[in-house]
Parts: C-alpha cells; sequence; structure tokens
C-alpha cells in the first residue's frame, strides 16, 4: 500500500478472543519512514493542524527524586548500580524539596511535574513517601506525573486516588531489539505494568528511545508497537539515546539527526491527538533540529531543571527559542486533565 494513501483513523474492532487488524503495521509505518522528507513533514504537520494549535508547546518539568543505585541492567542508563557513571546515588528527596521544585517550575511556566525514581518498582513504604508528593503538586495546579518503574497489583489504583494524572513507563525499543538492550525484564513486564495503569484510569504517557543501534524498520516497529496500544498513549515521549561513559551503549553510531525527525512525524501521524514530547536528547540537538521537530508535529517538551540524569536546555534559552519560532506555552485549563483534542 502506498504510504499516502494510508488511513491513519482505522480502528481496530472490540475484542473477540482473537488478534484485532492492528491500525499499523510496520510495513506502513516503514512506509512513512521512507517518504520525501518533505512530503513525511508535510503530511505530518497537515495531521497535527486537525487537532492542535501548531504554534503551542506543552511545558513538562522532570525531577528526578531518587537517584541511582537501581537493579536492573538498562544499558543506556548510568543510574543502573552495576555501571560505573558519574551519576551519584542520592536516597529519595524530602517532601519540601519536592514541592519546592514544583513551585519553581510553575512559575518559570510549566503546567506538568513529573516525578522520576530508579527503582524496579516501588515497594509499599516507598509508595508511601510519594503519596504525599504527587498530593502537594496537584494542590499547586499542576498536572501530575510519576515514573517509578513497575507496578504491582492495586498501586496504580493508590497513585490514582492521590490525584496522579499521568504514569509513564516506556517501552524503549521494538520487541525484536529490546534483548540487546535490557535483560532483567522483560518488555512483557513493562506492558504488564501498562495494563494496571490503564485499568486504574491514569493516563499512559509511553514512548521509547531511538539512537540505540536499532535499524529503521526497528524504529518502525516501535511507532506502530505504540500507535496499536488500545487507546495509543496520550503522551507519547520520544527519546534520542544521550551517551554516557560507563553505560554499555557508549560509544554507539548516533542516529542521522533526519531520521530523529522521521520518527517524530511517524509518531505523529500514527498518534494524531497524542501528545509528542521531545524527551532526552534535546540538549546536544541543534536548533534548527528542534523547529523542524516541532513542524513533525513535536508539541511538548521537558522544559527547566535536569532531565533525570542528563543536561536539558536552560529555560532562557528555550525562551529565545520559542520566540524566534513564534511558539507559546500551551495552556492547560482547570481540570482538563486528558489531552486528546484538548489544545
Amino acid at each position: 500500500m502506498d504510504a499516502l494513501t494510508i488511513n491513519e483513523t482505522h480502528r481496530r474492532p472490540a475484542d473477540t478472543g482473537q488478534d484485532p487488524k492492528p491500525r499499523w503495521t510496520v510495513e506502513q509505518v516503514e512506509g512513512l519512514f521512507d517518504l520525501p522528507f518533505n512530503d513525511l513533514l508535510y503530511r505530518a504537520q497537515s495531521v497535527h493542524r486537525e487537532h492542535f494549535d501548531p504554534n503551542t508547546v506543552q511545558l513538562s518539568t522532570l525531577l528526578s527524586i531518587k537517584t541511582g543505585g537501581c537493579p536492573e541492567d538498562c544499558g543506556y542508563c548510568p543510574q543502573a548500580a552495576r555501571y560505573h557513571t558519574s551519576v551519584a546515588d542520592q536516597d529519595l528527596l524530602a517532601l519540601d524539596a519536592v514541592v519546592a521544585a514544583a513551585r519553581l517550575a510553575k512559575e518559570k511556566g510549566a503546567t506538568r511535574f513529573c516525578m522520576g525514581a530508579a527503582w524496579r518498582g516501588p515497594k509499599p513504604r516507598d509508595l508511601d513517601q510519594v503519596i504525599p508528593m504527587v498530593k502537594a503538586v496537584r494542590d499547586l495546579g499542576m498536572e501530575t506525573c510519576a515514573t517509578l518503574g513497575l507496578l504491582k497489583e492495586g498501586q496504580a489504583e493508590q497513585l490514582k486516588a492521590a490525584g496522579l494524572d499521568y504514569y509513564n513507563h516506556n517501552i524503549d525499543t521494538a520487541p525484536e531489539h529490546y534483548g540487546e538492550i535490557i535483560t532483567t525484564r522483560t518488555q512483557q513486564d513493562r506492558l504488564d505494568t501498562l495494563t494496571r495503569v490503564r485499568a486504574a484510569g491514569l493516563h499512559v504517557c509511553c514512548g521509547g528511545i531511538v539512537g540505540m543501534g536499532e535499524s529503521r524498520k526497528c524504529r518502525a516497529a516501535l511507532i506502530a508497537q505504540l500507535a496499536n496500544m488500545d487507546p495509543y498513549p496520550e503522551s507519547v515521549p520520544i527519546n534520542n539515546l544521550v551517551q554516557v561513559e560507563g553505560t554499555p551503549l557508549y560509544g554507539t553510531a548516533k542516529l542521522d539527526p533526519l531520521e530523529f525527525v522521521r520518527t517524530i512525524a511517524g509518531a505523529r501521524i500514527t498518534m494524531p491527538k497524542a501528545m509528542v514530547r521531545l524527551s532526552a536528547g534535546r540538549e546536544e540537538m541543534a536548533e534548527g533540529i528542534q523547529a523542524l521537530c516541532f513542524l513533525a508535529g513535536a508539541n511538548s517538551i521537558f522544559y527547566g531543571e535536569k532531565l533525570l540524569t542528563t543536561g536539558n536546555p536552560d529555560v532562557e534559552r528555550d525562551r529565545a527559542l520559542f520566540a524566534r519560532l513564534g511558539l507559546r506555552p500551551m495552556v492547560v485549563k482547570g481540570e482538563e486533565r486528558g489531552e486528546r483534542g484538548e489544545a
């Protein structure tokens, strides 16, 4: 099928006990990636304009509330205890420190505050300390998000009751590439957590990482897997690998920046109502490439603070770029916590 005639609005039928027809096959997404660059961006921007104001960008701030010491072996992550990196371990932050960071983020224009902890998954005593943080940030009038690792039965419901809006849990890469990046948990473990998150009524924030030595077909498979979730995630962070010395993926050949833009465009076309977020790797990204990403349909960024343990462009630089591009922060109104079609 010609990629230009693919119907991105095709929906899967109700569950009949059989594998439903996917909205997008890997081959169809690969067909998008293979389009001439201008044709791909034109299509992505056209889809974007159908659902969002093309000149607004949602601002999120991500704070590492517990850093390092993770028992997992994710090949990209400097927080894994088994790797020798420059990242220093940090115990769980105190409640007042988290609230102060959230208040500052709000003053600088962020509307969502995400709290990340380097755990395989939170123990009950960990969740007991995170829940007051969620409540306090919500009381500031911000959207709340957490990324705490694998969730057990009942934990997503606890977070929902505390006022959490979004739970982030990325699938990282395509299924066929996953075992080359992580061996201490399976991708199905991640999918099980996402099922619990969705069942609890939380919004899903789920994306992946590119630039980990994968093929274009692998990137297409990642986008197809995300797009075929039913429903697809409300937020889709696309990360470009930040190489940290001491991790197994340090020294991997860097991804062509235009291939990253193609990945953003593929996410926008296949998940037209999702927030597509420029996430890790933006610090190393030229402003011209960032501008192309916004043209390709990215409409969310992490803003201010450090992105967990790697750099993030500073607030003033982002403001200057926004001014040059004629972009403005997206306004989140009151209790509008869902993102589909609400921009």
